[in-house]
C-alpha cells in the first residue's frame, strides 16, 4: 500500500479530528488564513481522507447543497490509519498525533540554503543571492518563511564588520 504524504496543515487537521468522538473536522483549530482552510479540506477530500456528511450543528457547516442541505466534514477510516490510529488502541486518542518529520529532497535550493546558514561564519543576502541566483527579497522570504516557520529552524542574524549582515542557523 502507498504511503500518503501529508503536508503538516493536513496533518493537524486530520489527527485534531481523529482525536475528537465523532471526527469532526469543524472547528478547526489550526491557525490559517484566508482561504486556505478549504484549500486544505479539497485537497483531504480528493485523497479520501476526509468525507462530507451531513451537519446537525450549524456551527460546523462546510457548504450548503440543494438536495441534502447543511454539508459538515468528517474524518474517514482512512485518515486513521494514515495516521497509525487504530481500533486496537485505547478509546482516548491523542489530542494531537504528531506529523512525519520533514523529509527534505536532495540538491534542493532550501538544502543548498541551508548548507550555507550551517557553515562556519554564516552567509550574507548578497551571499546567497550569488550563490542561488535569488532576488535578495526571496532570499529572506526563505529564511523567514521556509526556514523559521515551516521547519522550526533558528536563525540568527548578526552585523559583521566588513560583510554586513551574517545569518546563520544555531544548533
Amino acid at each position: 500500500m502507498t504511503q500518503i504524504q501529508l503536508s503538516d496543515t493536513q496533518a493537524v487537521i486530520l489527527s485534531t479530528a481523529c482525536a475528537r468522538e465523532d471526527g469532526a473536522i469543524f472547528p478547526v483549530t489550526a491557525s490559517l488564513k484566508g482561504g486556505a482552510v478549504g484549500n486544505v479540506c479539497k485537497s483531504l477530500l480528493k485523497r479520501g481522507l476526509i468525507e462530507e456528511v451531513a451537519a446537525t450543528d450549524l456551527n460546523t457547516v462546510w457548504r450548503h447543497d440543494e438536495e441534502r442541505g447543511p454539508i459538515t466534514l468528517r474524518a474517514t477510516p482512512l485518515a486513521y490509519s494514515t495516521l497509525g490510529i487504530t481500533d486496537d488502541q485505547d478509546e482516548t486518542r491523542p489530542a494531537e498525533t504528531l506529523p512525519a518529520p520533514v523529509q527534505r529532497r536532495k540538491g534542493t535550493k532550501q538544502e543548498t540554503l541551508i548548507a550555507m546558514l550551517r557553515a562556519e561564519g554564516g552567509a550574507t543576502i548578497d551571499e546567497i543571492v550569488a550563490a542561488l541566483d535569488w532576488q535578495p527579497h526571496t532570499a529572506r522570504g526563505a529564511i523567514s518563511g521556509a526556514l523559521k516557520k515551516k521547519l522550526g529552524l533558528t536563525i540568527t542574524s548578526e552585523k559583521v564588520d566588513g560583510r554586513g549582515r551574517v545569518y546563520a542557523i544555531s544548533d
